[in-house]
């Protein structure tokens, strides 16, 4: 459900490399050429564009990008850029360091890859930054948030569809009678969102509805202000329904009194080759305004054309 356009016939990886070479070379930098190349490739090419380009002319394609580019145009060219696994070790990183608002993008990772990929992710942050995400995620968090983000980051769910009914409505009980409670942060509760698997997670939610009259995230909405609360029910709609949870990112990133830059940046890189399709028909239906006309309101030269040619709008 991806809208990444990428051309029929797309010109060899030398070709690529030599197109972002003249981009870079004389005066100026050729922005829309840049445009043309990477935000058409998948990322299987790009990776082929980056090896190339470093064989070709022993430097790296990253930090050329990095001299010849600047702000948010830089920042969702050299995201995009990046291979999906590397994308994601990065902006956990980040978000490692920067303040608790960035939670969002731990949980973010964590319940919106499979388990292979989210493997993946810890691989290539022990590559990079020679710790582990979790050692990272542990240091860097306290309280409630370390206690469900240190699971979330640390699981391997099953991926298959199957479902133990019997099981499913024991944990809606479970987690029914913890909420009732007011124990948000009790272990079985985190045990049951952290560990299993979004088919059995979808049977036990779906449960708590029809046994108790109410969604899950109704209940936890006990206090709007509480921001374990919001990241719990944010943990739940992003496992269950990630195109609606992306929805809200992008409407309050494009809403609030000066664009959020970092998160519509940060969602369009990510989602653009897995469900940007769905994150568009949902923002349509949400806003009565389509998403490629709401970026356009709210951004402007190589940065809106960037945007707009990865959720697959424009002639960018």
């Amino acid at each position: 459900m991806a809208t990444l356009v990428v051309p029929q016939s797309v010109p060899s990886p030398t070709e690529d490399c030599e197109q972002l070479r003249k981009a870079f070379a004389g005066w100026g930098t050729n922005e829309a050429l840049i445009i043309e190349i990477l935000a058409h490739r998948n990322a299987v090419q790009r990776k082929v564009i980056r090896e190339t380009y470093a064989a070709t002319y022993g430097e790296d394609l990253l930090k050329e990008l990095d001299k010849e580019l600047s702000s948010d145009f830089e920042r969702v060219v050299l995201l995009w850029t990046l291979e999906p696994a590397e994308r994601d070790a990065f902006l956990a990183n980040e978000a490692t360091k920067l303040l608790t608002a960035n939670n969002w993008v731990l949980m973010e990772i964590a319940c919106t890859r499979s388990s292979y990929d989210l493997f993946m992710v810890r691989k290539a942050y022990h590559a990079r930054y020679k710790r582990s995400l979790e050692e990272d995620v542990a240091y860097h968090t306290s309280g409630d948030f370390r206690k469900l983000l240190v699971p979330l980051v640390s699981s391997f769910r099953y991926e298959g569809d199957e479902v133990n009914m019997t099981l499913a409505k024991s944990e809606a009980k479970v987690l029914h009678e913890k909420i009732s409670e007011k124990a948000y942060n009790h272990e079985e509760l985190i045990r049951i969102l952290t560990t299993r698997s979004r088919a059995q997670l979808n049977a036990t939610l779906n449960h708590y509805n029809n046994a108790f009259g109410n969604a899950i995230n109704k209940d936890l909405k006990t206090d709007p202000k509480d921001e374990y609360l919001t990241l719990v029910r944010a943990t739940i709609k992003c496992l269950t329904y990630p195109e609606k949870y992306f929805e809200k990112v992008l409407r309050l990133a494009i809403n609030k009194l000066g664009t959020d830059e970092w998160a519509l940046t940060r969602v369009v890189t990510n989602r653009a080759e897995v469900d940007m399709q769905r994150i568009k028909e949902e923002y349509h239906k949400r806003n009565s305004v389509p998403l490629d006309r709401a970026i356009s309101g709210e951004t402007s030269g190589d940065y809106e054309k960037m945007l707009l040619a990865l959720i697959g709008h424009g002639n960018a």
